[in-house]
C-alpha cells in the first residue's frame, strides 16, 4: 500500500478481542493463530488516502510490487501530492511516461475526472455498508471486486473482508482446513464462522499461504498465482 516516507505506517489493526473470537469459534485455526503469533504481531500497512488508494491499486495491476513502486515513485516526483485534480487535468502522456499501459492512464483519468466532478463521492464511500463500498468501487473502470474488497481492508480498515477472490487466501484456507479446493459454499461457511473479524483471519490466511508454518502443505495441485480479478 502507498506509504509515507516521513510517518509511521498505519497497519491492519487486530488486538486480543479479535484473536480470542476466533480462536473460540475455529478450533483449527486457533493453533496456526498461536503459531503464527509467538513468531510476531503481524504487521500489514494501510493506506491513509482512498483516492491515492484506488489510483495504486490500478497502477499496480498485473505488474510486479517492484514495478509498481518505481512507477509510483516516478508519480510522486512528477505531480508530489497526487490527488485527483493533477491527474485529470493531467496529459495522459505525462501520467503515461511515468511507465503506465494507455489503459490504466485512462482508468486513472476517468476516476480522477469523477472525482473531481463530484460524480464519485469518496467520503460518502467510506461511510458505506461493505456490500454498497464495494459496488461503488467494483463500477470504476479498472476496478474489480477483489481490488474493491482490499480497498476496504487495507485503506478504509474495515474488520469483515475475506476475499473469496483472493487465490492466496483460498490457498491458506485449503491449508489450514486440509481441503483439495474451497468451494463458494465452504467458503460461505467458513467466513459465516470466522464474521465479523473476517480481516485478522485474512491476514493469518494470507501468512500461512507462504508457508510459515512448517509441514502445512497445500493439498490442491499447484495453479498459478493471482487474484480473481487480476
Amino acid at each position: 500500500m502507498v506509504i509515507q516516507a516521513d510517518r509511521q505506517a498505519r497497519c491492519v489493526p487486530y488486538g486480543t478481542e479479535e484473536l480470542a473470537y476466533l480462536k473460540r469459534r475455529d478450533k483449527q485455526l486457533a493453533p496456526i493463530i498461536d503459531a503464527i503469533e509467538a513468531r510476531g504481531h503481524i504487521q500489514r500497512p494501510m493506506d491513509d488516502d482512498l483516492f491515492c488508494s484506488v489510483v495504486h491499486y490500478i497502477v499496480g495491476q498485473q505488474i510486479s510490487t517492484a514495478a509498481q513502486k518505481t512507477i509510483w515513485t516516478r508519480m510522486q516526483e512528477r505531480w508530489g501530492v497526487i490527488d485527483a485534480g493533477r491527474l485529470s487535468a493531467a496529459a495522459p502522456e505525462d501520467i503515461q511516461s511515468c511507465g503506465l499501459t494507455f489503459r490504466k492512464v485512462s482508468y486513472i483519468q476517468d476516476f480522477a475526472t469523477r472525482v473531481s466532478s463530484g460524480e464519485f463521492d469518496l467520503e460518502a464511500v467510506a461511510h458505506m455498508p461493505d456490500d454498497e463500498a464495494i459496488a461503488a468501487l467494483s463500477g470504476l473502470k479498472g476496478i474489480g471486486t477483489w481490488t474493491a474488497e482490499m480497498i476496504l481492508l487495507f485503506c478504509l480498515g474495515r474488520p469483515d473482508v475475506l476475499s473469496y477472490g483472493d487465490l492466496a487466501i483460498q490457498r491458506g484456507m485449503r491449508m489450514v482446513y486440509r481441503h483439495r479446493a474451497i468451494t463458494p459454499q465452504l467458503f460461505a461457511k467458513y467466513h459465516r464462522r470466522l464474521s465479523p473479524y473476517g480481516s485478522t483471519a485474512s491476514l493469518f490466511f494470507w501468512e500461512v499461504s507462504h508457508g510459515v508454518i512448517e509441514g502445512l502443505t497445500d493439498p490442491a495441485p499447484k495453479k498459478k498465482a493471482g487474484n480473481l480479478d487480476d
